[in-house]
């Protein structure tokens, strides 16, 4: 393998003296020199030139660190290690002055962690979630607000109430209220409270969530269906720190920490004119992106063993299961879950309830999921990926949409050129109109 001449020898030792094994990219994010010490922490050869998003990030869907450095900004990330999603890279990235990247593996830094790790009622594998539970350890005890951004299923409120036991507020009230549950006259009653005769059958003054959760934390499921009215007053109630009931007439002081999640894109429904700004900018002080199933397939058999035993503990369907037979784990593995862990859920209780066996078998699962299709319509998280999408067209998607649809930007995080980028839209039928694909998924 090519090497750098003496000097920048010298300069590249240098550079790792100071801040660890380091990678130097050119502005297509391909590697112009590596610093002694990054072969060893890959556990692989490093060629010069070779796209650093490929060398970093493989097919993996999520690339923090191409996509800020394809948009001129720093990154820090955790990075699966050689594709084994159970340890993970501290990996921070700069661009250089007068142009060039500097990408850091930073010794002092590395964690490489191994295993499942349990956090408040959730277990992963997945390098990617040890790092939303990383990120809520260090926020929670801080009241901040919080977005959690996050497809149906994916855990929100789980996440929501983590950051609640850890946060000075523990021995307060937590309260949770779904906005797309209720239509808007109920919601707002629910969410801010009546005064007596404030409507017919008001016959007497009544708590909403807001004032419940007085001095604990409020957790605002599907906030981006809030109607524009209740936004208003759910401003006036973070600015104010002070709810004013449906018919009341004098405003009672809270303390309430709001935690607010969605599976939409609030910047996406502030352009529609849906959502409001200034609500937008007070909710998402702290955004957090929960990783979808899909990304993190080692947490399935992890998941669905912990499903198990739990219905054998609590007699949810009926009876003792034994576990899960191989056949049947591998037909998990391969389905795309779009409904992430709540559907993963609901497949093996299906399974458990109408098998035959002690043991969960191939054929004890739904159609769907035995033959590897797409998730049937009940199940489906209206916000996911069709079920027929190729990794590829994905990963494609996810390009454009974090490159706010620059096809320039888009080819250097995924490591291609532009052209084979355009081949690639133009056979996936993404090629007719770029900002159209770069729909909604920001938080």
């Amino acid at each position: 393998m090519q090497r750098p001449a003496p000097s920048s020898s010298r300069a590249l030792a240098a550079l790792a003296y100071v801040v660890g094994p380091a990678l130097v990219l050119d502005e297509a994010l391909r590697i112009e020199a590596v610093a002694e010490g990054v072969e060893e922490l890959l556990g692989f050869p490093v060629p010069l030139g070779a796209s650093a998003p490929k060398i970093l990030c493989g097919s993996r869907l999520q690339r923090p660190v191409a996509e800020a450095l394809a948009a001129g900004r720093a990154a820090r990330a955790f990075v699966p290690r050689g594709g084994d999603d159970a340890s993970f890279l501290d990996v921070r990235a700069n661009p250089l002055p007068g142009g060039g990247h500097l990408v850091t593996l930073a010794v002092a830094a590395i964690s490489v962690v191994e295993g499942p790790v349990e956090f408040h009622g959730m277990v992963t594998q997945s390098a990617a979630m040890k790092e939303v539970f990383r990120i809520i350890e260090k926020v929670a005890a801080r009241d901040f607000t919080i977005l959690v951004r996050g497809e149906t299923g994916t855990g929100k409120e789980l996440v929501a109430g983590a950051i609640h036991q850890l946060s000075k507020r523990r021995k307060g009230p937590f309260r949770a209220l779904n906005c797309a549950a209720l239509p808007p006259n109920l919601l707002e009653s629910e969410l801010f409270g009546h005064a007596r005769g404030a409507f017919t059958g008001a016959v007497k003054d009544v708590q909403g969530h807001v004032e419940l959760a007085d001095g604990g934390t409020l957790f605002l499921d599907e906030v981006a269906e809030l109607p524009l009215e209740l936004q208003a007053k759910l401003l006036r109630v973070i600015e104010t720190r002070t709810v004013l009931p449906v018919g009341g007439r004098k405003a009672i002081p809270v303390d309430v920490r709001i935690v607010s999640a969605t599976h939409r894109s609030l910047r996406k429904e502030v352009e529609q004119g849906r959502f409001r700004a200034d609500l937008m900018y007070r909710l998402r002080v702290i955004p957090i992106f929960l990783p979808p199933l899909r990304d993190r397939p080692g947490d399935i058999s992890l998941l669905a063993e912990r499903f198990v035993a739990e219905f054998s503990k609590d007699g949810e369907v009926g009876g003792g299961v034994a576990g899960i037979r191989p056949e049947a784990l591998e037909a998990l593995e391969k389905y795309p879950f779009e409904g992430n862990v709540r559907e993963l859920r609901n497949v093996l209780q299906y399974a458990a309830a109408l098998g035959d066996s002690p043991w969960i078998r191939r054929e004890d699962l739904p159609a769907e999921v035995r033959e590897g299709g797409s998730a049937p319509t009940s199940w489906v998280a209206p916000e996911g990926p069709r079920g027929a999408e190729s990794a590829a067209e994905t990963r494609i998607r996810q390009a454009l949409v974090h490159a706010g649809g620059s096809r320039e930007r888009a080819a250097k995080i995924l490591g291609i050129s532009r052209v084979t980028l355009w081949r690639k839209m133009k056979e996936f039928g993404l090629a007719a109109d770029p900002e159209e694909h770069a729909r909604g998924q920001h938080l």
